[in-house]
């Protein structure tokens, strides 16, 4: 299960999953280009990304019952077929219309391109490997990122908008050549497992995903944890360092790199903390979103212009969000049988694109209100501005560190039911740290 055929069929579902994530960020890294060239305000730049993103969380549930029924390669080959449309729409469009129709369809490729190689990686991997592949998924494919902010760019600034959505739709046909080429859904002689047919029992697959606990657990993790690095990578984190805080397009892109380079990073730290300690995966998840919360806070709630290196530990801080919010479909691995991963892995990754999508809108709307009540004083992505709108990320992360405190007491008493009950956390670091100074203790030669 672990073999090299394994690692290979992995690089070729991520090559697949980094090519998404590319064609997902690219429009952060256009929204000054995109208020020019399509002649719209920030609530219709917003709504750009918030259509797609409202397209990708809309399909997540189906997806995941479609990968389960169709298998990984299909969903993958026909995610990079949409998005590839999508950008050769994007490369052409001068309206806002034709410019939404792009996004739409890249928005409902990338749905499709996750969840199948999340599905993957169980039926390749042994399951004490699972957490840290999962993670090196993640952390890999958030290279497409770099993409976006790098190569994208350059293109983008120098041969203009057409070429630089037609190299995104190149990569996208790359992606679908070697993902019918090579990828496979199953090792050789193992039968690929499938759901029920039929739509009375995809429903029951659905509902029984839905009423697990463990499930609404990880779409609550998702939801809190995911959505400010989203929000900051895919469309307001760049007029906000821009405009408001006055940095040159160079140190921008340093910044957003910074981003990548953190998550890459965290990633297998956070990977070998879900294996070795399963029962305090939601602990880190409220570690998480409240070190988003203390970042956020330190760079709106400073006098003028934040300081780069508080920029910088502002986008660690988002950078960890990322690879914290798959913990969540780690809860959906665990809490599910191996038939239904897809579904219940769709339902999570609802719970971070509707919270992303939420905050995007919300931002655009307030920015737009406040240009238009005379608060921002002609500019639209003043620092100002940026204060307020922005800040409507703490209601969310509020709102969904209380669910998670709330779907983990029904998860440990669903444990405790089958007779796993899960210590306190004071208690288990007091007990961590007796058997940690027993075994110095019989480590130690003794005297004589």
């Amino acid at each position: 299960m672990t073999a090299p055929r394994a690692w290979l069929i992995w690089t070729v579902g991520v090559l697949g999953y980094l090519v998404a994530v590319s064609q997902r960020t690219s429009f952060g890294v256009v929204g000054l280009e995109a208020t020019e060239r399509f002649h719209a305000g920030a609530s219709a730049i917003s709504f750009f990304t918030v259509l797609q993103l409202l397209v990708y969380a809309a399909l997540q549930i189906p997806v995941g019952l479609l990968v389960d029924r169709l298998g990984s390669r299909v969903m993958i080959a026909g995610g990079a077929v949409l998005m590839g449309l999508g950008q050769l729409q994007l490369a052409f469009a001068d309206s806002i219309p034709g410019g939404v129709l792009g996004r739409v369809l890249v928005g409902a490729g990338d749905a499709m391109t996750f969840i199948s190689v999340i599905r993957l990686i169980p039926l390749w991997f042994a399951p004490a490997r699972v957490p840290l592949v999962t993670q090196l998924t993640g952390m890999t494919g958030q290279l497409g990122q770099l993409v976006s902010i790098l190569p994208f760019a350059f293109v983008l600034h120098t041969s203009g908008w057409t070429p630089a959505f037609l190299m995104l739709a190149g990569m996208s046909a790359v992606a679908v050549v070697l993902v019918v080429a090579l990828l496979k859904d199953v090792p050789p002689g193992v039968e690929r497992p499938t759901s029920q047919q039929g739509l009375k029992a995809t429903g029951v697959s659905l509902a029984r995903a839905w009423r697990q606990p463990g499930t609404r657990l990880g779409m609550w993790s998702h939801f809190t944890i995911q959505f400010s690095g989203t929000v900051f990578a895919m469309t307001w984190g760049y007029p906000f360092l821009i405009s408001g805080q006055g940095l040159d397009a160079g140190t921008v892109a340093s910044l957003m790199a910074l981003y990548v380079a953190a998550a890459m990073a965290v990633g297998p730290f956070i990977g070998r903390f879900v294996s070795r300690h399963p029962l305090r995966r939601s602990t880190m998840v409220l570690l998480i979103a409240a070190v988003t919360a203390a970042a956020w806070a330190a760079v709106l709630l400073l006098p003028g212009r934040a300081p780069l290196w508080l920029l910088a530990i502002l986008v660690v801080a988002l950078a960890i969000g990322g690879p914290g919010s798959m913990i969540g479909f780690d809860f959906a691995r665990t809490f599910n049988p191996a038939h239904r991963i897809g579904t219940a892995t769709g339902i999570v990754n609802v719970g971070g694109f509707i919270a992303a999508l939420t905050a995007i809108f919300l931002i655009g709307l307030v920015l737009d209100v406040l240009y238009a009540s005379g608060f921002s004083q002609g500019v639209l992505y003043g620092l100002d501005p940026f204060r307020i709108a922005l800040s409507v990320q703490f209601l969310l992360l509020g709102f969904g560190a209380a669910a998670v405190v709330a779907c983990r007491r029904k998860v440990r008493r669903r444990m405790a039911e089958q007779g796993v009950v899960v210590p306190p956390l004071r208690t288990a670091l007091a007990r961590q740290r007796r058997e940690s100074l027993a075994r110095r203790r019989q480590d130690t030669p003794s005297e004589g």
